[in-house]
């Protein structure tokens, strides 16, 4: 029987080029997807950036064991300033209020207005009133007088529903004064204030509506070379403060933003 004789393969040299139009195709497919990449449509990407952004805000986030829910952020409430019509009108209401407390103490006080014992006044910072310290304390003395502290507390009772900031003011002439209770008029002055603090404290005004100072005779109303100008000059005084705020400007380090300078106003006079 006859031999079939082999027939050696012959080799293909173009195999390479398989491999190189593969190559090739992909190389293209990686630029063209490079090139739709950098030229996304803006318009199409926001609506698919926001939707996104609504999808996982809301979507519930699993978790080890327990399913979360992402609550979204709420916007921050913006309080809108205050109008100029609106912040007249609260001056107009709380003025209108300090003047009916002024009625009401006038009302009370009535007779020792008439004496010239106490004044009222209307001032910036709201109701003033001054009071003589002949008829509320012996001389170089801090008790109250008896015959006073009721009229004291007929003003506390006109106060207590106010609901004003009270600050009481002790003030004295320019004699010296010294003994083992009382060193200087700094400390006469201050326990006068705090005295009356302490008889508007009994009688119902809260205490972080008090306050007590003693000034001395660091603030004269009229010189002190005549005894009537002294004895003025002695005097406690009662200032109800108003709870109008005021405006303020706050200044950089070059003081660029300084506010205008106010123009001084007369000394008000006493309400009648």
């Amino acid at each position: 029987m006859a031999r079939r004789r082999h027939e050696e393969e012959h080799d293909s040299h173009e195999r390479w080029l398989v491999s190189y139009a593969d190559f090739i195709t992909l190389l293209f497919a990686f630029f063209v997807v490079m090139y739709a990449l950098s030229s996304v449509n803006e318009g199409k990407y926001r609506i698919l950036s926001n939707s996104m952004v609504v999808a996982f805000r809301n979507a519930p986030v699993s978790g080890a064991g327990q399913t979360q829910t992402v609550i979204p952020a709420s916007s921050p409430v913006v309080t809108a300033p205050l109008s100029s019509k609106s912040s007249e009108g609260m001056r107009l209401k709380e003025r209108e209020k300090m003047r009916q407390v002024a009625k009401n103490i006038l009302d009370v006080m009535a007779p020792l207005v008439e004496q010239g014992k106490v004044r009222v006044l209307e001032t910036s910072r709201g109701v003033s009133i001054e009071i003589n310290d002949s008829i509320l304390f012996s001389p170089g003395q801090a008790l109250l007088n008896p015959t006073l502290a009721k009229a004291m507390l007929s003003v506390a009772e006109v106060l207590v529903p106010a609901d004003f900031p009270i600050t009481i003011e002790g003030h004295t002439d320019n004699m010296p004064i010294s003994n083992a209770q009382f060193p200087s008029n700094w400390e006469l002055s201050a326990v006068r204030a705090t005295t009356v603090l302490r008889l508007f404290a009994d009688a119902g005004i809260a205490a972080e509506r008090l306050t007590a100072i003693g000034y001395a005779d660091t603030r004269p109303v009229e010189p002190n070379l005549l005894a009537d100008g002294r004895a003025r000059n002695r005097r406690v005084t009662i200032l109800i403060d108003s709870a109008i705020p005021e405006k303020s400007t706050e200044l950089d380090l070059q003081g660029s933003a300084a506010p205008p300078a106010r123009a001084r106003t007369p000394t008000p006079p006493a309400v009648r």
